[in-house]
């Protein structure tokens, strides 16, 4: 069976993945933000 043909048709395998790539982002987003703050930091801050 086609692996991308189950993914589209399955809703569950569906929105687990895309779950995941949202986690996924956010996480990646909060790393960038938190290391570009901690980089950006004055000595009053």
């Amino acid at each position: 069976m086609n692996l991308w043909h189950q993914f589209m048709n399955d809703p569950v395998i569906f929105i687990s993945f895309t779950g995941l790539a949202i986690v996924l982002g956010l996480c990646t987003f909060y790393a960038v933000y938190f290391m570009y703050k901690i980089s950006h930091a004055g000595p009053n801050d």
